[in-house]
């Protein structure tokens, strides 16, 4: 494999251990775990969830009034479904969810599905993938009709399983059940072409290592390693941590690397902007919750906010 392509591979991977784009295999987690054969991960004792403030939170104030910005993890554990004094006022105080991208948009299955002609893999490739779905208990047969990019990208999801995590916890399907139970509309910032442009190359090469990458982390274990780090910092709101994820991501930082990780969230990052700040030009009060990882690095959401004349402020939660 041409360097190259080793490093973009390499950076689209360094995403996917943040689930960066985990929005969309929201969506696919539910075809895969429909079909699983048997329940191989340690069952995790029923939790009761524990009302407390975790992740990021940001209130932004422009126009005489304020809207919110909440980073988020896209997997999530039962005792995190209760959300904390803070989170609870900023819901009640706003009238609209903005989110990546609308897990029950019928419009996102038919982009995940519409992957054209079925990519032909090496057969060593094609073992590997084979499995990954024995190591996860999940049938092949849930996930035939997607990409194998899509498929191991929604296998490296599953494996939160391991950690007790579950995409059904995720905050974004919390935070839709609650301001839809509120009567409260639900809008996407990016549309579901823009989702799937970001999860499958269209270069067949680099699609073959983007998934050979996606498949070394389940081999070797370091997604799941790298996930747990991820959640305490999250849950703790320790934004310096998710920061400075180079010094423990367990990835290399060429110049593949970086060249992905700004177009796959620096690049998006102002589209996100400029559709949060646009619908609180409509008088509305909005709570946007987009991936934390989206909240880091140069081009991060806050300091775009800060561009487009909002004040931003950083909501602190308690210990």
């Amino acid at each position: 494999m041409a360097p190259a392509l080793h490093n973009a591979g390499q950076g689209l991977q360094w995403l996917r251990r943040q689930l960066a784009r985990g929005v969309s295999m929201l969506l696919l987690l539910g075809l895969a775990a429909a079909a699983a054969a048997t329940v191989c991960p340690p069952q995790v004792p029923p939790a009761a969830a524990v009302p407390r403030d975790r992740g990021l939170l940001w209130r932004i104030t422009r126009d005489g009034h304020s809207s919110w910005l909440f980073g988020t993890l896209h997997v999530g554990k039962p005792a995190w479904r209760g959300f904390g004094p803070h989170l609870v006022a900023a819901l009640q105080a706003s009238d609209v969810l903005a989110l990546e991208i609308d897990p029950d948009d019928p419009a996102l299955a038919a982009a995940l599905a519409d992957t054209g002609p079925p990519p032909v893999l090496p057969p060593a490739l094609k073992a590997r993938l084979a499995r990954a779905y024995v190591q996860a208990c999940v049938a092949p047969e849930a996930m035939a009709g997607l990409h194998p990019v899509l498929q191991a990208t929604t296998l490296t999801v599953l494996d939160a399983r391991w950690l007790g995590m579950d995409a059904n916890d995720a905050q974004e399907q919390l935070l839709l059940k609650r301001m839809r139970a509120l009567g409260h509309p639900v809008v996407a910032l990016e549309t579901p072409a823009q989702q799937r442009a970001a999860l499958v190359p269209t270069d067949p090469a680099e699609a073959r290592a983007v998934l050979d990458q996606t498949l070394a982390q389940l081999e070797d274990g370091s997604g799941r390693r790298v996930l747990a780090h991820m959640a305490r910092a999250w849950a703790a709101g320790d934004l310096q941590t998710l920061e400075h994820y180079d010094r423990w991501c367990e990835c290399s930082n060429g110049q593949g690397e970086r060249d992905f990780m700004r177009h796959l969230n620096d690049d998006r990052n102002p589209a996100l902007a400029d559709g949060i700040a646009a619908l609180h030009a409509r008088g509305l009060r909005v709570f946007a919750a987009v991936g934390a990882l989206h909240m880091t690095g140069p081009q991060s959401l806050p300091r775009l906010l800060r561009e487009r004349g909002f004040r931003v402020e950083r909501v602190r939660f308690g210990p």
